[in-house]
């Protein structure tokens, strides 16, 4: 169908934003679908008294949110890409509730910064206990980003010590050989002191989810308007 300028910068917006949050979701879902099931790591789902640590619940919000991405995702390609007004409109839907959702969560994460902070904390020391006790390749991958992207090294810091030493970034400077920040206590005291950052990035995500949002109603407005005009040309001519 004939589509006007804004309705082509729109089509071409939508697909490449869902060319994205498809990666995005895959890599979710590939990531909690293996610290699920890996051998190394399933156990733990068995034991009942470990189902509400934090380690459980990430992995299980990584899972849920890659599928829901993923679905978010069919129905807006499809939709773009072969102009289905249906598709869509299923796709405005949950991308308008993915949106609120997510400024809410950014919202009440800055309000209760020291708490997840702490949750963030606690999180990194599962992580670092599992691969201590079981060498996951999915963990030391994980622990590897964490060090690299905050500088720091174990729940100690000392790399003497240290049983995940093998994935702690280089040392920089004399000191750094003998002692590197401590990532749990890192964590927790970078969330508070960067609260403001997340919660920026928060909402900037939302409102590139809400940019989504604007773009499918301008596809859909433009749809409309290209099967009304058909319409009366059928209707002239019969």
């Amino acid at each position: 169908m004939a589509l006007d300028g804004c309705g082509l910068v729109c089509k071409f917006f939508l697909v490449l934003f869902n060319v994205i949050f498809a990666l995005v979701g895959m890599a979710f879902l590939s990531l909690g679908l293996w610290l699920r099931f890996s051998e190394n790591t399933r156990p733990i789902f068995n034991i009942e008294e470990l189902n509400s640590s934090t380690f459980v619940i990430a992995v299980t919000v990584l899972i849920v949110l890659g599928t829901i991405m993923l679905i978010v995702v069919a129905f807006g390609d499809y939709g773009a890409c072969s102009e289905k007004r249906g598709a869509l409109l299923v796709f405005s839907c949950l991308v308008a509730l993915l949106a609120g959702a997510e400024i809410c969560v950014g919202v009440l994460a800055y309000s209760n910064r020291d708490k997840v902070g702490l949750r963030l904390g606690e999180l990194y020391t599962n992580i670092y206990t599992i691969y201590a006790a079981t060498g996951d390749a999915a963990l030391a991958v994980t622990l590897m980003f964490i060090h690299n992207w905050l500088h720091c090294c174990g729940v100690t810091g000392i790399k003497l010590i240290e049983t995940v030493k093998d994935t702690c970034p280089s040392p920089q400077g004399f000191l750094e050989h003998i002692a590197m920040p401590s990532c749990a206590v890192t964590i927790m005291g970078i969330f508070e002191s960067k609260a403001f950052v997340m919660l920026c990035i928060f909402v900037g995500t939302g409102a590139l989810l809400i940019t989504a949002l604007i773009c499918s109603i301008v596809l859909l407005q433009q749809l409309k308007k290209v099967n009304q005009a058909i319409n009366s040309y059928y209707s002239a001519v019969y």
